[in-house]
Formats: structure tokens, sequence, C-alpha cells
């Protein structure tokens, strides 16, 4: 099992799950963060961290983030690893809690 970054993350980009994450399995977008599925130990320290409640467990993703699963591991290969918490976009407030963000993902 692994953790996955949903849909909420896209335009918030809120990292302060990455300073709770032991081994370093978050890679970061242009707009998002993604979690690479090979190293996440599965410990669940980044869940209550993220203020958009946009992590979810592997078998807890619900259907309509399905796809993210996918997403991550594709995206993670080719974003870099990021390591410290950054400040969030300036309008990241203003996204937090929009549906339908898909099509904002910057790849």
């Amino acid at each position: 099992m692994t953790y996955v970054v949903g849909e909420q993350c896209i335009r918030c980009k809120y990292t302060d799950c990455v300073e709770v994450c032991p081994v370093d399995c978050f890679h970061e977008g242009p707009n998002m963060l993604v979690i690479n599925p090979e190293e996440c130990i599965d410990c669940s320290l980044c869940v209550p961290e993220c203020p958009v409640d946009a992590i979810y467990a592997e078998d807890d993703l619900p259907a309509d983030q399905a796809r993210y699963l996918e997403i991550n591991s594709r995206l993670a290969k080719t974003w870099p690893v990021i390591l410290e918490r950054k400040s969030a976009p300036p309008d990241a407030d203003d996204w937090a809690g929009k549906p339908d963000k898909l099509g904002e993902l910057k790849e």
C-alpha cells in the first residue's frame, strides 16, 4: 500500500506534508505534489499535516480520486524530490476545496 496525493492538492500545493516524511517520497511539480509509491513506507504521518485533506491511503482512495494513483506514480518519475517546506502559492486558499481541478494540473 502507498499514500496518494489527490486532486485537492492541485493549485494549493501546501508543503506541510514534506516536513514529516521520513523517506523523502514527495515530488514537486509546477502546481501539485505527488508521492512516489515505490518509496512511500505507509507511515501515514503526512495525512494529518495536509490542510486540504488531499492525501489518501491507497486502500481508502475514493472512486473519484482513483486516477491519481497513476498520476502520482507517473509524475514522481520525472518531478524532483522536495525536501523542505515552502510557502504555498499566493492564491492557494482560493483554490482549496474547489472541485474538478484536474484540468488545472501542470505537468
